[in-house]
């Protein structure tokens, strides 16, 4: 008998309904017709241990306590996923042991989790639990590896499944990122909470995600516009902005730089005309489709996960969560049979290559999202579900229109300055005029008719060069777009929105899928919409229309990890992603990779030399007793925000956590309590940005500085 696991119910319906030779019979944990047995998890039947299963804690103690941290355990071990009171889930109990019999008296077992590294894992997981060593040797084990869920797709792939084997650095890569995810997960979680007294959820990619919005925001809020002039002309429709820039102060050299501009003259040095093709955007991958789905419908990564699944269950879709714009070549005839469906309802389209569209070395496991043979009918799909089937399947109809996009493109190049010297600057204008719409009949094409008047070469041009005030601007928040951008490739400046002048078609993309095959990139499409979902229900992030703003929540949790030491940014998140693709390379092993993260995580634990009173910034655990409050004699303890007195309410006694920009150490807390004055200490920042020295008094209860 062959055991088939898929990962979800509905993958196995999917599964059975591709099963030649008729109904199976069904009950409540599994399908069978005597050659095959289908059953199926709930995604994660199990998860990892928690650290009191490798270090207990001290008799008598309940809550989480540093007596059990740092943990790394020295072999990992899995249990049946609980509830939320802490019990075993009696419906993935039951579940796992009508998995486990069947496993047992099954000749072949064919894995047929998600098409990536977590789908391979979560069913791996199941049958290592199932079977001992000497059974699972016994059986022979496959992979139904799955590009999408149509009948057609199952039906070849069940044919002749995978070798197991074949994706062993797939699942070890798969193993290595729990096991890395769960170390700084559970020993930092822990470690910050227990000194901030605030639930801190701290993890390898939430934590770098929240501080590019908490550091974008900063940059939004200390921003201080500054006035400047530039120079413009606008006469006849030609407008001629100068690249020059003149301070506030500098309106007499900007005003006599017009005179100068104005007395030289100007005149085309020369005039383009050509009818051109406008190249269509390429096929989306998971974070593109994202992006553009927030930016026209407002709707949430989360959301738009959520329905290109349920249509990639549906068969509607290939597998959604790629990170490649690309095809493979060996995918050419089943383009051409989803070409021939998708001509059938209505689009002009016809087969075309060429390495915008097939490229496999722009491929690491999953081509691009396309539609599927099987096409919905008409008003089948709900509202979210026919805006993204609608999305992918006009991008697919673009890509391959048989009919070009023709526009008339002009360029003019215009010189100021006499006609027998160096130009004073030099000037180049652009228009586009579309011609014939071919596929932007289909795809959103934003860019305007810009129409030039006509000129020609030598002819000369009418100019009055005037002084423009302008106001520099901040950086924009994040969009779902640029964030999606930035996580994609941290490591270098945001990229240009789509649908700018350059289509997505002739940009150079080959820097982005560099950064994401080395394992740059902050989380996975795989794992980005959840850990950002994640943030969002910690309410760390704020999602408003498309516009992501960090809240009080996250500002606490980025400054309070940053005056811990806790620093996950981006470098440290896009090393442990380079081991992880070292192991799915087979250069690192598992072992290799958990090095790294243990070494990390153990130095945010390891005792700090104590540091002169004037330097230190150590601030203690929270619940820590520093002195007794010098206003009624109640122990002053340090709080979230504060040491303060623990009789609060009544008595209004606090000494400040930060005192401009600058942390509070317990051992200056202990100090000013003691003898109403702390050490000196540095690194105080005033107002306009200036360092400066002091000591702290205790006055009339409230805590000030002394130059004394």
């Amino acid at each position: 008998m062959k055991l088939i696991i898929a990962e979800k119910p509905s993958l196995a319906r999917n599964i059975v309904a591709a099963i030649p030779g008729g109904i199976m019979k069904k009950n409540k944990y599994s399908y069978t017709n005597g050659e095959y047995t289908v059953t199926w998890a709930f995604g994660h039947l199990f998860s990892l241990c928690d650290i009191e299963d490798y270090n207990p804690r001290p008799e008598g103690v309940e809550n989480w306590t540093m007596a059990n941290l740092p943990c790394f355990p020295k072999k990992y071990r899995f249990e049946l996923k609980k509830d939320g009171s802490g019990k075993t889930d009696t419906g993935i109990k039951e579940q796992f042991e009508a998995i486990k019999n069947l496993c047992k008296s099954a000749d072949t077992i064919i894995n047929a989790g998600d098409s990536d590294r977590e789908g391979e894992i979560i069913v791996r997981i199941i049958i290592d639990h199932a079977l001992t060593k000497e059974e699972k040797s016994a059986k022979k084990l496959c992979r139904l590896w799955l590009p999408d869920q149509t009948a057609e797709t199952i039906g070849k792939a069940l044919e002749s499944p995978g070798d197991e084997c074949d994706y062993d650095n797939l699942a070890y890569e798969g193993y290595a990122r729990t096991f890395i995810d769960w170390l700084y997960g559970v020993n930092l979680t822990r470690y910050a909470t227990l000194r901030t007294g605030t639930l801190l959820r701290v993890g390898r990619v939430i934590v770098p995600i929240v501080k590019a919005i908490y550091d974008r925001d900063m940059q939004i809020e200390h921003f201080v516009p500054e006035k400047y002039y530039s120079i413009s002309s606008s006469i006849n429709g030609i407008e001629l902005n100068s690249k020059k820039k003149f301070k506030k102060e500098e309106l007499d050299k900007a005003n006599a730089s017009c005179a100068e501009y104005n007395a030289a003259g100007a005149y085309v040095v020369s005039v383009k005309r050509k009818k051109d093709t406008v190249n269509p955007g390429k096929l989306y991958s998971l974070s593109k489709l994202q992006s553009f789905l927030g930016k026209k419908y407002k709707m949430s990564m989360s959301d738009s996960l959520a329905a290109v699944q349920r249509l990639y269950e549906s068969g509607y879709v290939t597998y959604p969560r790629t990170n490649s714009e690309y095809l493979a070549s060996a995918e050419k005839d089943k383009v051409k049979e989803i070409i021939q469906q998708v001509a059938e309802v209505g689009y002009h389209v016809e087969f075309k290559d060429g390495k915008s569209i097939f490229d496999d070395s722009k491929i690491e496991s999953h081509s691009a999202l396309t539609p599927t043979k099987k096409i919905p009918k008409k008003d089948s799909l709900g509202p979210d579900d026919a805006k993204v089937y609608g999305a992918i399947i006009r991008r697919f109809a673009a890509v391959f229109c048989s009919e070009p996009c023709v526009a008339d493109k002009t360029e003019i190049i215009i010189n100021v300055g006499p006609r027998d010297a160096e130009p004073i600057e030099q000037f180049t204008i652009k228009g586009t005029v579309i011609l014939e719409a071919g596929w932007t009949k289909y795809d959103d094409y934003s860019a305007k008719d810009r129409v030039l008047p006509k000129l020609n070469k030598n002819d000369d041009i009418p100019i009055d060069f005037k002084p423009i005030e302008r106001e520099t601007s901040p950086p924009k928040h994040y969009t779902i777009e640029t964030l999606n951008n930035y996580l994609k490739n941290p490591f270098r400046e945001d990229i240009a929105a789509a649908n700018s002048e350059t289509s997505d078609e002739q940009k150079d993309d080959s820097e982005d899928y560099k950064a994401i095959f080395e394992g740059l990139e902050l989380g996975t499409e795989a794992t980005r919409t959840g850990i950002i979902d994640n943030a969002r229900k910690s309410r760390y992030i704020e999602l408003n229309k498309n516009t992501y703003t960090i809240l009080p929540d996250g500002k606490y949790m980025i400054e309070s990890l940053s005056r811990l030491g806790i620093g996950m940014d981006k470098y440290k998140t896009a090393h442990i992603g380079r081991a992880l693709k070292m192991v799915y390379r087979g250069e690192y092993k598992i072992t290799q990779c958990l090095a790294i993260a243990q070494s990390e995580i153990a130095e945010v634990f390891e005792e700090k030399n104590c540091a002169s009173p004037e330097t230190d910034t150590e601030e203690g655990f929270y619940g820590d007793i520093v002195g007794k409050c010098p206003l009624c004699g109640e122990n002053v303890v340090k709080g979230k925000y504060a040491y303060g007195c623990a009789n609060y309410k009544e008595c209004g006694f606090k000494i400040p956590l930060v005192i401009c920009e600058r942390v509070i150490s317990k051992s200056n807390a202990v100090l000013l309590l003691e003898n109403g004055i702390s050490s000196k200490i540095s690194g105080f920042r005033s107002k306009n940005g200036k360092l400066f020295d002091a000591r702290l008094r205790i006055k009339d209860g409230k805590t000030v500085f002394d130059f004394s």
